[in-house]
């Protein structure tokens, strides 16, 4: 094999799109990796970095004796920090005013358990995923694909990151759509039957997507998003320290809002609990059933086993971790996996922050989506609408970062040997944007499509892909197929499979039954 042709130069792109003018017909099929390989199966390659900094991984050697070409033609840049910022908010999305609902199906401890199974899964999965980069010298889903499976693994891993990160988006949108006027209305007391250009929906999120997403969307390095995801984190946290305050300040039972006796203005109530009885500033006495108020640590009801794909998706982040490991300063497979592991922890503890207060708040009246139960109380709390707003700039905010994987995988399927191109950049984000928006507007029923596209492809992304694309790739020489490893990852792969079947089931049971129970998990 020619220096030029080697396997050390058939590198995925990386973010922004640039990549060495190569097609696909370059690659080295795997059967051909045994022979290539020396007798320990891997090869330890050390690099010089610009700061003088050396790295060192396992790649399939040059096969001529001489050095090996750079891991990557792109120079991460990207901070520690920065990193751990933008994984965090790839993994942070709406279904964390999910979960309190999900705890109040399961009990704290079968939660508790749940949520440490589902973070840690996650750890290993994304251990496979990194060390399957590091073996074949790519930082490209949609090229570990290739790796393992040719053009078919390319297209599967290509199509299932579009797919899922697509619906994410509509859903992040929907949520823009449909929440963004109603803050409004509750700050400017609007009449909901004015028809005001500014509580129209539809409005409302073709500007955000052109004022904020649009232009982030823009960027060439995803490395640049790292302030805007720090923002967007600590939305989330002032979320939680809002659950957090207002457990302190609810009582429970708690006595829903009635238009008939408050004032627009301001909710001035004033409950005397004593026994079972509420007696408010009128004088009336409320019958006030407490029976729902207290905590279980376990429990299974009928919504119990639709909580757990919720669990399941929580920490959904994949196709941003190869991304994000490209532009990573002084990238290694240890400090990538540091970078995963301390963004899983930290949302790992907002998830069981949020869902414990919450709980712990509404108890059994938790509804499905947690704010909307804040809203029963008062829903003209200047907190509560505050709050509101941030979680709405938390999800605006996290669109860029969804989208640039899509981004990444039409450039990976289609434009795979051409080398970066700002016209291709733009149109691509242009388009994806416009897309997008048109479901949102004249398809709001689509949350449904997605959601059968969600429990097919969340679950290929997140167990099966990593698992099976470490048994492909890792050579056997190195890890026999009865080796633990590779036997752990089959079953990790078979995991994925039972998570898939029983998401689908799930959404089969809602639509026949005209129920919506089940809920997405990022």
């Amino acid at each position: 094999m020619e220096p030029a042709q080697s396997e050390m130069s058939i590198l995925g792109c990386s973010p922004n799109g640039k990549g060495h003018d190569l097609g696909d017909d370059t690659y080295v099929p795997m059967k051909t990796m045994p022979e290539e390989l020396d007798t320990n199966g891997t090869q330890n390659v050390r690099f010089d970095e610009p700061d003088g900094i050396l790295e060192s991984e396992e790649f399939l050697p040059n096969g001529d004796g001489k050095k090996p070409m750079r891991f990557t033609d792109f120079e991460g840049k990207t901070s520690f920090g920065m990193s751990v910022f933008n994984l965090g908010n790839a993994i942070m999305g709406s279904g964390i005013l999910g979960l309190a609902y999900a705890m109040a199906n399961t009990g704290i401890l079968l939660f508790l358990f749940l949520l440490t199974a589902v973070a840690a899964l996650s750890c290993y999965s994304i251990h496979l995923l990194l060390k399957s980069s590091g073996i074949v010298g790519i930082r490209a889903y949609e090229q570990l694909g290739y790796r393992a499976f040719g053009t078919p693994g390319k297209m599967a891993a290509g199509i299932a990151i579009t797919l899922q990160n697509i619906g994410a988006m509509s859903s992040y949108l929907y949520i823009v759509k449909s929440e963004f006027p109603l803050v409004i209305q509750a700050f400017s007391r609007a009449d909901p039957t004015d028809d005001l250009w500014y509580l129209n929906g539809n409005y409302l999120v073709i500007m955000v997507s052109i004022s904020v997403i649009l232009p982030l969307a823009l960027m060439k390095q995803l490395g640049y998003l790292g302030y805007t995801s720090g923002f967007s984190l600590s939305c989330m946290v002032f979320f939680l320290s809002a659950v957090i305050y207002k457990k302190f300040q609810i009582p429970c039972p708690f006595e829903e809002f009635s238009a008939a006796n408050h004032t627009v203005s301001h909710l001035d109530i004033h409950l005397n609990i004593t026994d079972n009885h509420a007696t408010n500033d009128n004088g009336l006495v409320h019958e006030m059933d407490d029976s729902h108020c207290g905590a279980r640590m376990f429990t299974m009801n009928s919504q119990t086993a639709y909580t757990i794909p919720i669990l399941a998706f929580a920490f959904v982040c994949h196709p941003e971790v190869l991304p994000i490991y490209t532009e990573l300063r002084n990238p290694t497979q240890r400090r990538m996996q540091h970078v995963s592991n301390l963004s899983i922890l930290v949302m790992y503890t907002m998830y069981f922050l949020a869902a414990l207060f919450g709980y712990l708040t509404f108890y059994g009246k938790t509804e499905s989506e947690l704010l909307h139960t804040y809203s029963r109380i008062d829903p003209y709390d200047t907190l509560i609408l505050c709050v509101r707003l941030a979680v709405l700039t938390a999800v605006t905010l996290t669109v860029p970062i969804v989208l640039f994987p899509v981004r990444r995988a039409l450039d990976q399927m289609f434009f795979a040997s051409k080398s970066f191109n700002w016209v291709r950049h733009v149109a691509i984000a242009v388009a994806l944007l416009s897309f997008i928006n048109m479901l949102v507007i004249f398809a709001p029923n689509i949350l449904g499509i997605f959601g059968i596209i969600g429990a097919t492809s969340a679950p290929c992304l997140i167990f099966i892909f990593p698992a099976v694309f470490y048994i492909r790739i890792v050579p056997k020489e190195q890890e026999p197929m009865h080796s633990t490893p590779k036997i752990l990852a089959a079953c990790f792969a078979g995991l994925g499979v039972a998570f898939m079947t029983m998401s689908l089931s799930f959404i089969i049971i809602d639509w026949t039954t005209g129920s919506s129970n089940s809920g997405g998990g990022h």
